[in-house]
């Protein structure tokens, strides 16, 4: 299932990067991104359902299980995601928090 994932925190470091899950599941998530993650470091994202209006957007902390070189590299990387915990946002709240990051 593909939908937009917003990256804002990598380990102790703010960001901002916006993905799209390539497999999603009750335990994480899959995404391709042109940046590499290290093993085991502790990532909060959001993940927006499409097909509702307004969108319904899930916060979610994990941590990196998984990271393997698409085509040498060059294609970016596959990273698998646990979701440890996660919190449904009211629409609101999501654009404030997406915007703070």
């Amino acid at each position: 299932m593909q939908l937009p994932l917003q990256i804002v925190q990598v380990g102790s470091e703010k960001v901002n990067r916006t993905e799209q899950t390539r497999d999603i599941s009750s335990g994480g998530v899959s995404f391709l991104s042109q940046n590499d993650v290290a093993l085991d470091v502790r990532i909060e994202y959001l993940i927006t359902l499409s097909g509702s209006n307004p969108p319904v957007k899930i916060r979610c902390l994990g941590k990196v299980i998984r990271t393997e070189k698409k085509d040498g590299g060059e294609s970016g990387f596959e990273v698998a995601v646990s979701m440890d915990r996660y919190q449904f946002m009211h629409p609101t709240e999501a654009k404030a928090f997406a915007a703070a990051s």
